[in-house]
């Protein structure tokens, strides 16, 4: 693995910004818009046939927010190489579907789920939302319960969407098991949750 990355740095020049091991796989970093030429060589050069996953990051904090990860596979070396590519909101990736044509989904669905571009893309649009989805559900600032909910409605005979309703307030449990209360009532006579409307400690 040392000696891949090695390699992989002297032939790669300036398109390598790190390579460093971890987890039993060799992670290069490169920039933004050196991909193709890095997914290029990987593939012929290096023999990095297939690209397993592609998959995005997100890091709120960072001001390019996302890594989009490219996971590949060497049949003949029966090595693993991570490719990570820094990307933001406004700036789209290149697409590598010209190099890996299997890189059309996973792009998709990284647009789909994070918000990342792909410049380039055959048919750059929603895979796994639904028809007018708000956000990007795997955005850390993304909230739990969402944007809209649907439901069916009976009197349209349709599902409708609508904002999110929590009608139920937040409300405190002591989370006291039966067993507990027991005992905490047979020694002081007061069972429990009545000594918060009674004043007792």
């Amino acid at each position: 693995m040392a000696g891949l990355g090695k390699a992989l740095t002297k032939a790669l020049g300036r398109d390598c910004l790190a390579a460093e091991a971890a987890f039993g796989e060799l992670n290069l970093r490169v920039p933004r818009e050196a991909v193709i030429r890095v997914m290029e060589a990987l593939k012929s050069a290096f023999e990095f046939q297939q690209l397993v996953d592609l998959c995005g990051v997100d890091y709120p904090q960072r001001a390019e927010r996302f890594d989009v990860a490219y996971h590949l596979l060497s049949m003949t070396r029966n090595q693993r190489i991570r490719v990570l590519v820094s990307a933001d909101e406004t700036n789209p990736v290149p697409s590598i579907t010209g190099v890996f044509p299997n890189a059309d989904w996973f792009e998709r669905e990284a647009f789909d789920l994070y918000g990342i571009g792909f410049s380039g893309h055959p048919d750059l649009r929603r895979i796994l939302t639904d028809y007018g989805f708000v956000g990007h559900p795997l955005r850390k600032d993304f909230p739990m319960t969402g944007y809209v909910e649907c439901r069916w409605d009976e009197t349209q005979k349709r599902v409708v969407y609508e904002p999110v309703k929590l009608p139920q307030e937040f409300r405190n449990f002591d989370f006291l098991s039966p067993w507990e209360g027991a005992e905490y009532a047979r020694g002081s006579g007061v069972l429990p949750g009545d000594e918060k409307a009674q004043g007792v400690k």
